[in-house]
């Protein structure tokens, strides 16, 4: 949670992404629109979320279910996280 006086994370993301998460099953959008809070709320780091990990130096996943995934850059700096995908685990760009 963020503590008083704390910004919280700007996360933003692509049209492109809104459109893959607008094709996901219902539940998985409810899930996406939960990790989005999450993140704004609490941080780019959310082990709570089923397979959470570091990707790259700025970069992480988790599963939103079995075959769903988000991921997600991070600019420490700016306090700005930018979701990159969402979709089906087969086509994550990693």
């Amino acid at each position: 949670m963020t503590r008083l006086g704390e910004k919280p994370w700007r996360v933003f993301f692509r049209r492109k992404v809104e459109k893959r998460v607008t094709k996901m099953p219902r539940p998985q959008q409810v899930l996406f629109a939960n990790l989005v809070e999450d993140l704004q709320r609490k941080g780019p780091i959310r082990m709570e979320w089923p397979n959470f990990s570091k990707l790259s130096e700025h970069e992480y996943h988790c599963h939103l279910a079995y075959s769903w995934v988000a991921c997600w850059k991070v600019w420490e700096d700016a306090l700005e996280i930018e979701v990159y995908y969402a979709g089906s685990r087969e086509k994550a760009p990693y």
